[in-house]
This record gives structure tokens, C-alpha cells and sequence, in this order.
């Protein structure tokens, strides 16, 4: 059996969880605007998994604020720790 056919174990976090870490530090400060496509690289997503997650994370992360902010060519984001 590979080792692709668990995509995750206890040691790796799983993608909203990759994403949620990455979120709270950056916004460790205050509020975070940001565009999925901006921070693809940065979290190793596409950035049609990042929206996808962050419509996951505003309706289940309590650690975090998450609002659709605005859209121009993307959608921007909103989070603040909560």
C-alpha cells in the first residue's frame, strides 16, 4: 500500500486545519484582508480550494472572524482572530 492511500495522519494537519494555522498567525495582530490567489503559494492550495475552505471556516472556525469582504477579479477576505 502506498503511502498516498491515507491522505492524512495524526502528524499532518489537513487542509482547513493548513489553512486555519495559517490564517491565525498572520492575523495574530488585527485583521487580515487577502485574496486566495495571493496566499496559494504560501499555504500550498489552489485557490479554488482556499474559497471553498474559507466558506467552510466562517461557519465553523470559533477562533476566527471570516467575511466575504468585496470582490474586484477575486474574492477578498476578511479575518480577525475572534
Amino acid at each position: 500500500m502506498s503511502a498516498t492511500a491515507h491522505p492524512t495522519t495524526d502528524d499532518e494537519p489537513t487542509k482547513d486545519e493548513q489553512l486555519k494555522q495559517y490564517l491565525l498567525e498572520k492575523a495574530a495582530d488585527g485583521e487580515l484582508y487577502f485574496k486566495g490567489k495571493f496566499i496559494a503559494d504560501d499555504v500550498g492550495l489552489s485557490p479554488k480550494e482556499i474559497g471553498a475552505l474559507m466558506l467552510k471556516l466562517r461557519d465553523e472556525a470559533s477562533e476566527l472572524t471570516v467575511e466575504k469582504w468585496s470582490y474586484t477579479s477575486a474574492t477578498t477576505w476578511r479575518v480577525e482572530p475572534a
